[in-house]
């Protein structure tokens, strides 16, 4: 049994929707989603159906995004080998499961053309790269359990809070991919160990705005007064309303009486920050 066969990667990244065969029942399931599979259909030597015909059966031997032609080619392999030795492959094949970091990267490639920019993109495989891939990176994607994800999280879970709860959606985002592949089953333990509280809550940090001294500012607002750009006159009278900047660059004609040189500011957006 070689392995080749009729198709190509170039074939393979191609098709469209349809089952395409590359011999000795190696076939490529494209669904009209775009989703790519892989499938082998065997018939084991001695054993029948329930109609009393050859025992000829489907198996799928994961996606093709993250297994290759050649490898599925020699998955296939593995399985007309047993499968011509009587042995049903339901029950004798060996699973090759992903590791983690093998399918973080592979959902950071598909999801690229999703990033908002090229640095958004680095930053969400940075985070998995420092915090996660040294302690499970090269474990099966489907023995992560909760102790797992509580040994990536917990050592920042308090001093850098806000990357602990984004490494804890990747991790999240990873895991679910892969059960969606066929690769876990169960609920995913992120979501676990955030339904037990299994972490401590960490009170958000107040961060203030820088502010410049009150002794400085007499002479900052005299340089303000000296310059003609329009950007300056805002902030002069931001400064004499002791007004946010949103607010100041919200204003309108009809909330200034010029005659009784009152501005009456509308209540403030509560729909966020302003």
């Amino acid at each position: 049994m070689a392995l080749s066969g009729t198709l190509t990667k170039k074939l393979v990244e191609n098709f469209g929707a349809g089952r395409h065969g590359d011999g000795s029942g190696l076939y490529l399931v494209v669904d009209p989603s775009g989703a790519r599979r892989w499938i082998v259909r065997v018939v084991v030597k001695g054993q029948k159906n329930k109609k009393g015909a050859p025992l000829r059966t489907d198996f799928g031997l994961g996606g093709a995004d993250v297994v290759t032609l050649n490898q599925a080619r020699e998955r296939a392999l593995e399985y007309r080998r047993m499968a011509k030795q009587g042995l049903n492959p339901r029950f004798n094949a060996r699973q090759e499961v992903p590791t983690f970091e093998e399918v973080a990267q592979q959902v950071h490639i598909d999801r690229m053309p999703t990033w908002k920019n090229a640095k958004h993109g680095q930053q969400w495989i940075n985070t998995l790269r420092d915090y996660a891939f040294p302690k499970i990176g090269r474990m099966p994607i489907d023995s992560i359990d909760q102790p797992e994800v509580m040994m990536c999280l917990a050592p920042i879970w308090t001093e850098k809070h806000e990357t602990a709860k984004r490494l804890s959606q990747r991790i999240k985002i990873v895991l679910d991919v892969a059960k969606s592949k066929g690769f876990r089953s169960g609920e995913n333990p992120v979501t676990a160990v955030k339904d037990a509280q299994a972490l401590p809550k960490v009170k958000a940090k107040v961060k203030h705005h820088k502010a410049m001294a009150w002794r400085d500012v007499p002479a900052f607002y005299a340089d303000l007064k000296s310059r003609n750009a329009m950007a300056a006159k805002v902030l002069m009278f931001t400064c004499l309303t002791g007004s946010r900047t949103g607010e100041v660059l919200g204003v309108r004609w009809d909330e200034v009486d010029l005659e009784e040189r009152v501005w009456t500011c509308p209540e403030p957006f509560k729909g966020g920050q302003v």
